[in-house]
Parts: C-alpha cells; structure tokens; sequence
C-alpha cells in the first residue's frame, strides 16, 4: 500500500493505493496522524484500493477520530470496497462520495 498526501490550506488530499489490511493498515493510520497536524479536512481519495479488511475500515475510523467526523470524506470507492461500508453501516457515519 502506498499513501500520498496532497496539501491545499488546510484539506489535505491523501490517495491510497493498495490493498488496506492487517498488514497495511498501520501505515494508513501513520499516515493521517501525521498530516492531521496541519490539516482541518482530509479527504481519503480510495481509487487505488482494491480490498479493505477490517483492520482497514478500523484505520479509517481511527482517521475520523482523528479529524473530527464531518472532517473526513472518502471518495472513488470501488463498488466492493463501498459494499462493504455499506454492509457494516458505516456509510451512515460517514462521509462518502
């Protein structure tokens, strides 16, 4: 798994690419922690991942925390990946588009 982190003022624009898994997941926490201290809202851009365990959809949840709920929006998720949140309810806390 790769992340880019994209800074714009104060949204920050991180693309992931890879698979978000027990293996992974730790990087993508790192990652938002880290670019959480100058940004007010982040954007997890997910067109590169094709498979999100959930160790992953943790890590994503972890990263709302982080940023504060409506400070979070994830966006170009596959249909599988997207299914997923959906299944678990999460798309009812959280940003998508």
């Amino acid at each position: 798994m790769t992340v880019k982190t994209d800074f714009n003022d104060k949204i920050c624009t991180m693309t992931v690419e890879g698979n978000i898994d027990t293996m992974t997941s730790s990087e993508l926490e790192q990652a938002v922690a880290e670019a959480a201290v100058d940004c007010e809202k982040l954007i997890l851009d997910f067109a590169g991942v094709e498979y999100i365990s959930s160790a992953g959809i943790r890590a994503v949840l972890e990263a709302r925390r982080i940023v504060g709920g409506d400070n979070l929006t994830l966006k170009n998720l596959n249909a599988n990946v997207n299914e997923l949140f959906r299944i678990t309810g999460f798309t009812k806390v959280l940003n998508i588009v």
